[in-house]
């Protein structure tokens, strides 16, 4: 009889290529994150338990996308903050420009709600991800060539008159 050897998760390796992927292109790498407390981000950013974050390196500082952990610093309303997100909360990674990424399925312990259709298989193309808008932090990217980034909305603004994280649905 063979025995099966235990293996550590793909989804780390996963999320270094296509976060590699997206710099390496020109493209804004975003994942999007299942909350629940063992997930440190600013809740006042939370919507129905989830959160999409920008993990470009114009948007973060420190970023360290280990294998247990996706950990960085960045600013949030003009604050900067800590942020901590286990990797197995990570419900998917893609480009914030083309939807381009990978869905990954939740585990059942982790579930308090159920996935959305859109993100519950792994190899999910991710055009429906493409439909739904991740907040623009502080710093806006640098052009680094003769690419044109794509006409964006207006970013929404706080009472500050700085763009403010907002999460659309």
């Amino acid at each position: 009889m063979s025995k099966e050897l235990a293996t550590s998760s793909t989804r780390p390796y996963f999320i270094r290529a296509l976060h590699e992927w997206c710099c390496a292109n020109g493209l804004t790498p975003y994942v999007a994150v299942r909350v629940d407390g063992s997930v440190q981000v600013p809740n006042e950013f939370v919507k129905d338990d989830e959160i999409v974050l920008n993990i470009s390196p114009d948007a973060t500082s420190s970023l360290k996308l280990g294998n247990d952990f996706i950990e960085f610093k960045a600013r949030f309303g003009g604050v900067a903050r800590e942020v901590v997100v286990p990797i197995e909360q990570v419900m998917a990674i893609y480009a914030r420009e083309n939807g381009q990424g990978m869905a990954f399925p939740m585990e059942a312990a982790t579930r308090s709600n159920p996935v959305p259709a859109h993100l519950s298989a792994v190899h999910a193309p991710a055009t429906d991800l493409a439909n739904r808008p991740a907040p623009e932090l502080e710093e806006p990217l640098k052009n680094t060539g003769s690419k044109q980034r794509p006409p964006q909305a207006p970013k929404p603004t706080g009472p500050s008159g700085r763009p403010s994280l907002k999460r659309v649905k």
